[in-house]
């Protein structure tokens, strides 16, 4: 799990991407179907998402309409908080 995160961790513009892909229907070009892809992916290029929207326009028949593209940094500072109270459970 751990050698999984190597690459990640070494190379800051990891992002992880979310992609929202609109398309015709093959049988109702007329109708619109909407498709999420998530992913890891490297900013700025993200190769990742344009080789699946690569295969996408190859393989599949359904034509895109638009992509929106949304992505977060993977690593990043330390998040931390102090809570403002105490609770006790039993």
């Amino acid at each position: 799990m751990l050698d999984a995160l190597t690459p990640i961790i070494r190379h800051p513009n990891w992002r992880l991407l979310t992609a929202e892909i609109l398309y015709h229907l093959p049988d109702h070009p007329h109708v619109l179907q909407s498709f999420f892809w998530q992913k890891e992916d490297l900013a700025p290029e993200f190769p990742r998402l344009s080789g699946f929207l690569a295969f996408w326009q190859r393989e599949i028949h359904g034509p895109l309409h638009s992509v929106r593209v949304a992505s977060s940094a993977l690593v990043r500072p330390a998040e931390l908080r102090y809570a403002n109270g105490a609770f006790t459970l039993h």
